[in-house]
């Protein structure tokens, strides 16, 4: 009878690193555990700060707005010239007309209520309609800062006297314009229409936004093209030697200097040297474009290395000159690339704040400029100064501006998408 040898027992089946494949499997499982927790990890931090800032800055979006009446009488306002009036006296009239048979103290009162640009808002309606005159102007104004955020429930009543910003007198009269149905809030316009001011009430996001508006296209009209012809020069034009791979090597370097540094080249150079004017977007522009350059020129070299070279070499095959391959074949091709790049790389300029604070991009400007020469802040810079300012309505505000930018950027980058997925061609 013959031997039966018994054979070996199995052995776990191993991969050529001599790890098993249980144990492989374990490892992969918990990468991907991994992966999808710092994944959620982020989106839940992205979604709190989003929560965060929608529940601080919700509020800006809005105003309280009290109606009055406003007696144009005649003796006070000269049709021929009706903004030399004399506005504090006609505000004074209002009170007594909005609020019949009130005392001395009571009519103080409320004229605080009101904020200090209603006599604005009062005074330019009468010079936009000179026929008002001799009427009375029934017309909503903005309420002061304290008693817009009484209205919005921010101020406690409960709290003691000596700790609010208003009185309990104070806040009788506003009850009694509220009783009265004078009282109500409204979405937010100055925000988008008026500048900067002391005044939260009145402050807006005009003069950043033609601010942020004037920068970048002095950064757009000076980065891309000098940008797009330095990387055509070198990635298809320039010899390859030790001078093109130390100017490969410096331009890969400034794109990751930090931007404050382009601030001090810009305060320096710009600005002490040349004499360009202190807190123009002109100058914001130029410092912005010497940051963003480096970033168009690796995203446009990245986007001529991937136009397969059969497009070069077609070309090439049926008699164009290497100018024409470039710019007829190659540079099209590559152009969504291109522009995705340029796009995320001014989003990420208009984000930039240490490099105009340098510049004196921070300034109190009450106007929006007229032209990129003019005084002005950016969106960023604006947010810096809402963000230190110690009135109680400028909390809301900061994270409005917040919310403001945020959108722009998000917009920007969705441009990016789009022109990427509208525009690429598949190999």
């Amino acid at each position: 009878m013959a031997d039966v040898t018994a054979s070996p027992p199995a052995r776990p089946i191993r991969d050529s690193g001599g790890t098993t494949l249980g144990r492989r499997h374990r490892r992969e499982g918990i990468l991907r555990a991994a992966g999808l927790t710092a994944i959620l990890l982020a989106v839940g931090m992205l979604l709190l700060m989003l929560g965060a800032l929608a529940l601080s800055g919700y509020q800006a979006f809005t105003q309280t707005h009290a109606t009055i009446d406003v007696p144009l009488e005649p003796d006070l306002i000269d049709a021929g010239n009706p903004a030399a009036a004399n506005w504090r006296t006609v505000m004074r009239r209002a009170g007594e007309a909005t609020l019949p048979g009130a005392d001395a103290e009571t009519l103080r009162t409320f004229r605080d209520i009101l904020s200090d640009g209603a006599q604005y808002a009062v005074r330019d309606r009468v010079v936009a309609d000179p026929s008002l005159i001799g009427t009375t102007l029934r017309i909503a104004v903005p309420l002061s800062d304290p008693y817009d955020q009484l209205h919005k429930g921010l101020v406690d009543r409960a709290t003691p006297e000596a700790n609010r910003r208003v009185s309990d007198a104070e806040i009788a009269v506003y009850d009694r314009l509220a009783a009265d149905g004078r009282v109500g809030a409204r979405f937010n316009w100055a925000l988008f229409s008026a500048a900067d001011s002391r005044f939260p009430e009145l402050a807006g996001l005009r003069g950043a936004l033609v601010g942020s508006f004037y920068t970048l296209a002095i950064c757009f009209a000076l980065a891309f093209p000098i940008g797009i012809g330095a990387a055509i020069y070198l990635e298809e034009f320039a010899p390859k030697n030790r001078v093109s791979d130390f100017i490969e090597v410096n331009i890969n370097n400034l794109a990751a200097v930090p931007s404050v540094v382009f601030g001090l080249l810009a305060l320096s150079v710009f600005i002490n040297w040349f004499g360009l004017p202190r807190s123009a977007p002109f100058v914001g522009g130029l410092t912005l474009a010497l940051m963003v350059m480096p970033t168009i020129i690796i995203a446009t070299r990245a986007s001529l290395k991937a136009v397969p070279p059969s497009i070069r070499e077609a070309a090439l095959g049926v008699g164009a000159s290497p100018q024409q391959v470039v710019f007829q074949h190659v540079l099209p091709l590559a152009m969504p690339g291109i522009m995705t790049g340029t796009i995320i790389g001014m989003a990420h300029a208009l984000g930039e704040t240490a490099p105009l604070l340098l510049i004196g991009m921070n300034a109190f400007i009450t106007a929006a400029p007229a032209t990129p020469f003019d005084s002005a802040t950016t969106l960023p810079t604006q947010i810096f100064i809402w963000a230190d300012s110690p009135e109680r309505g400028f909390v809301s505000r900061t994270s409005a501006a917040i919310l403001v930018l945020l959108g722009v950027l998000l917009a920007m980058n969705a441009l990016a998408i789009w022109l990427r997925s509208r525009f690429e061609r598949r190999w």
